[in-house]
């Protein structure tokens, strides 16, 4: 499973939750594949906290 790898992203707002995402995809290399995407979210009293672990791996360049 070498170049295989996992990030976890959270947040206690949802638009700050969707920037995070949306920063780490935008980041990521041309060399990357994104695997799976799990989202959650879980309530503490009134906050709602949005959580996603990215599966994404790395592989070798296309070649034409």
């Amino acid at each position: 499973m070498e170049g295989t790898r996992f990030r976890l992203i959270f947040a206690n707002d949802p638009d700050v939750f969707q920037e995070r995402i949306n920063r780490f995809i935008a980041d990521l290399g041309e060399d990357v594949v994104l695997v799976d995407v799990k989202f959650s979210t879980a309530v503490q009293g009134a906050q709602v906290n949005y959580s996603a672990l990215v599966h994404y791996k790395e592989v070798e360049s296309w070649k034409d």
